[in-house]
C-alpha cells in the first residue's frame, strides 16, 4: 500500500487515507499522528469518545484509531455506537489500550472493534496494522 511520503504536501495526500485517532493524551496523540502522516496517511483528532463520533460522522474516516479510556465517553460505547449507526458502521475501528488484561481484547471485539493493540506498541507496527486491516476491509468490499 502507501510508502512513507517524508516531506509529502497536501496535494500529495488528497487520495491518501483517513486516519481518525482518537487518543486523550495529548503525547501520545501527537506521535501518533506525526508517525501516521510520516507514513502517508492524512489525519483527523478527537480527544474523546463525544468528539470521536462528531468528527467520525463529519469525516467519515478511512480507520479508526479508538482509545478504549476516554473521557466524558469511553471507547467502548463511542465504538458501539458507530457500528450501529448505518453512516459509520462499515469504518473499521482499531482499538488501543494500555489495559492488557483478559478478556480485554474479546469485550473490544464485541463492542465492534475489528483489531486490538496494546499500548504502548511501536508506530511502525501500528501502521502494519492499520494497512493490514485496510487490505481486509478492502477484498471484503469487493464483488464476489
Amino acid at each position: 500500500m502507501t510508502s512513507p511520503v517524508p516531506n509529502a504536501t497536501e496535494s500529495d495526500l488528497t487520495d491518501a487515507p483517513l486516519v481518525l485517532v482518537v487518543e486523550d493524551y495529548p503525547d501520545a496523540r501527537e506521535m501518533y499522528v506525526e508517525y501516521l502522516k510520516f507514513s502517508g496517511f492524512r489525519v483527523a483528532e478527537a480527544r474523546n469518545g463525544v468528539e470521536a463520533l462528531d468528527r467520525a460522522f463529519e469525516l467519515h474516516p478511512d480507520v479508526i484509531l479508538m482509545d478504549l479510556a476516554l473521557p466524558r465517553m469511553d471507547g467502548w460505547e463511542a465504538t458501539r455506537r458507530l457500528k450501529t449507526d448505518v453512516r459509520t458502521q462499515a469504518i473499521p475501528v482499531v482499538a488501543l489500550t494500555g489495559h492488557a488484561l483478559a478478556g480485554h481484547a474479546e469485550g473490544a471485539r464485541q463492542a465492534g472493534c475489528d483489531v486490538f493493540v496494546t499500548k504502548p506498541c511501536l508506530p511502525g507496527m501500528l501502521v502494519d496494522e492499520i494497512r493490514r486491516l485496510m487490505r481486509r476491509t478492502a477484498e471484503a468490499s469487493r464483488p464476489a
